[in-house]
């Protein structure tokens, strides 16, 4: 018989199958600008965790520790610069042995500015995510923007750095988003199931922080937003399988995993694909009636009155919540239809479909994710990082005043005047 884990293995390749589409890998520039002899612009893919500065640039100079190579350890040294006026220094880390997220934790404890992830292979630059179940303890406090370069310049940095040389460099998010018009359009990936460890508290916590600006920047008009939720369908051949039927809806066309990735106790990945359902047909009523940011107040109160550790993860428990924000219950059973219906459901054929990656936006696979302009965020999902991520969506000139805050506008002369002379009797500095 076969368990959850070779269960969860069939059903992801069922999920490649439905999406054969491609994973774009969101990329910003790295310059480097001395030496002379490694002058220029290269790629570089940003890392899934820690802040990216949307719309900003950040320089430093590049340290390549003599021990410690791939970051697994704390360090014994520090990177951080003590003199008045010192640039901050970039830690290049050679891949391998431990997860991304232990090297960018390392790096940053011991004074980083940022961490230049080194290729081990000649390849295609990747996505460094965080880990699904483990090593996940410090994965909220890393601030740091991390990066992946190719194993090429890695080599070629650490050869400068290892001669002596002067080595700097210039992280450069300023188009890693498009930037059209005056409005933004983003999207938000998540789920329901509120017992998957890390991922979870993550999705939950970013949507009570963001919940306020975000509906203020769908009121005003300064953006437009849709959540999705992701599904797969089960192989034909497994349809009426025991498995297949606690996890699916539909008669197999619509699933999602078993929150506690066992099939005898609590909730079923089919109550999970239907509270999704939910929340979907929440929006889509809410944005019919003009309200579309009742949204965020519908998955903000689900998650505090039906939490699945109460047993409260139910219908009935949605229905009363849906019923406080004065949506019309019969419009939203209606989207939501009749989940053992031999049939397909439109509301979630459609969300199958937007998966799928088109233009420059690639396949959605990772929960959470973040598309902005459609282009996939990466970074820590916090309110901050979002919020300048969004700001950076905007035309030059036609952001909104929330963007043009302290708070927002990346400053790289806020630490050490960025390492430009200054003159501290008049006030001056050479950092523009």
């Amino acid at each position: 018989m076969m368990g959850p884990a070779w269960w969860a293995v069939l059903l992801l390749l069922a999920m490649a199958d439905a999406v054969a589409g491609r994973f774009v890998v969101e990329k910003n520039s790295v310059q480097v600008t001395s030496p002379e002899s490694l002058k220029g612009k290269y790629e570089c893919a940003i890392g899934n965790f820690g802040l990216p500065q949307y719309g900003g640039t950040l320089q430093g100079w590049v340290v390549y520790p003599k021990d410690n190579k791939q970051a697994c350890k704390e360090f014994d040294v520090s990177f951080k610069g003590h003199k008045s006026g010192a640039r901050p220094n970039f830690v290049l880390i050679d891949r391998g042995e431990c997860f991304f997220t232990t090297k960018a934790w390392n790096a940053q404890l011991a004074g980083a500015a940022a961490i230049l992830v080194v290729d081990s292979k000649d390849e295609p630059l990747i996505t460094m995510d965080n880990p699904e179940d483990t090593g996940t303890k410090h994965l909220e406090n890393i601030t740091i923007p991390s990066v992946l370069i190719t194993k090429k310049l890695g080599e070629d940095l650490k050869k400068s750095a290892e001669n002596g040389d002067m080595v700097s460099v210039l992280l450069d998010w300023r188009e890693s988003l498009p930037h059209p018009d005056e409005r933004v359009e983003y999207e938000f990936w998540t789920n329901s199931n509120d017992e998957c460890g890390p991922k979870c508290d993550m999705q939950m916590d970013f949507v009570k922080s963001f919940r306020g600006t975000a509906q203020v920047l769908e009121q005003k008009g300064y953006t437009q937003f849709t959540p999705h939720y992701i599904t797969w369908y089960c192989p034909e051949a497994f349809t009426v399988s025991k498995q297949c039927k606690s996890q699916c809806i539909n008669h197999g066309r619509y699933c999602a995993p078993d929150p506690e990735q066992d099939f005898s106790k609590g909730y079923d990945g089919k109550d999970v694909v239907v509270q999704n359902l939910h929340q979907v047909c929440v929006f889509k009523v809410a944005n019919d009636t003009g309200k579309p940011w009742l949204w965020w107040d519908y998955v903000h109160d689900f998650a505090i009155r039906c939490p699945m550790k109460e047993k409260k993860y139910t219908h009935e428990c949605a229905s009363h919540v849906i019923k406080s924000l004065g949506l019309d219950m019969d419009k939203i059973n209606k989207c939501v239809g009749d989940p053992e219906a031999d049939e397909e459901n439109p509301i979630l054929k459609a969300e199958q479909d937007a998966q799928i990656g088109h233009g420059k936006r690639g396949d959605v696979t990772i929960l959470p994710t973040l598309v902005v302009n459609n282009r996939q965020y990466r970074g820590k999902l916090d309110k901050g990082a979002v919020l300048k991520a969004i700001c950076s969506g905007f035309e030059e000139t036609t952001e909104p005043a929330i963007c043009l805050s302290e708070d927002v506008q990346t400053n790289e002369c806020l630490e050490n005047h960025g390492g430009c002379w200054v003159d501290t009797a008049n006030n001056v500095t050479a950092c523009k």
